[in-house]
């Protein structure tokens, strides 16, 4: 058995394994260490609509310190509102790049234009959910982000919660994690979902709350990664951090498939 280590120790080790490199290419851009254009238009838009949102939505954030100053980092938030992936780069300092499906940058009129404002603004980057290689898209995505030693948002449950609930995990987050050696941070959107319900294009006004947990680090299972077992539990233990912070009645059961039982029933 390893040696004991402090929580923060552990956070600091998983977190230095992670080191950006000098220049690689993500997407067709050349990276130069961590600026590329994707990056200057995240702080344009973010100067720019940063202090209209903030004073809009007020966001409340319990548990900032949480969140490294620097290297590598995976944020997972339970997912209630289209916005929330606005409302946690508002709080936090680092960009942060996050996962969002394509529909978010095709809408049209008035509401789309400002929705894909606001997805680059976030530094979003589309994925066309309904093909096969979706997931395997997604996590090639968050192990470059992380291998420059940048943040990563995640959604573990894949989707928005049909009805304020927080369900079951899938396990890209742990097998993100277990790859690159990268902490999980818990973020728990505590109201979003009442601000802007699903079907609403743009929030109501009101003060967004967030809370952020301790860093989770999963160390211990290195070299296990494609254990389904191991994933599983990793994923398991984001969950109830999560539910935790949030307070949300778990359901062990994928999102996305009682959105479908909805729809058909």
């Amino acid at each position: 058995m390893p040696p004991a280590h402090s929580r923060t120790d552990r956070t600091e080790a998983a977190t230095a394994q992670v080191r950006a490199p000098a220049a690689r290419t993500r997407g067709g851009l050349r990276l130069i260490g961590t600026y590329t254009l994707g990056s200057v238009i995240y702080r344009v838009l973010k100067a720019l609509l940063g202090p209209i949102l903030w004073a809009i939505w007020r966001p409340q954030t319990e548990g900032l310190h949480h969140v490294p100053e620097s290297g590598a980092a995976i944020l997972a938030s339970n997912h209630l509102a289209v916005f929330d992936s606005v409302f946690l780069p508002l709080v936090v300092k680092r960009h942060i790049t996050f996962i969002a499906k394509s529909d978010y940058f095709t809408g049209r009129g008035v509401g789309g234009l400002l929705t894909r404002t606001f997805m680059r603004a976030v530094g979003a980057i589309p994925v066309d959910r309904a093909g096969g290689d979706a997931a395997q898209a997604s996590l090639g995505t968050g192990k470059r982000v992380l291998s420059e030693g940048q943040l990563f948002g995640i959604y573990p449950e894949g989707t928005r919660s049909p009805d304020g609930r927080l369900y079951r995990g899938k396990t890209g987050v742990a097998r993100l994690a277990l790859e690159t050696g990268a902490c999980v941070v818990p973020v728990a959107m505590m109201n979003t979902g009442e601000l802007q319900p699903i079907g609403r294009r743009l929030p109501r006004f009101g003060r967004a709350r967030l809370k952020i947990g301790p860093p989770l680090d999963f160390s211990r299972y290195s070299g296990l990664v494609g254990d389904r077992t191991v994933e599983r539990a990793v994923t398991d233990e984001v969950m109830d951090a999560l539910r935790e912070l949030s307070g949300q009645d778990y359901v062990d059961e994928y999102a996305a498939n009682v959105k479908k039982k909805d729809k058909g029933a």
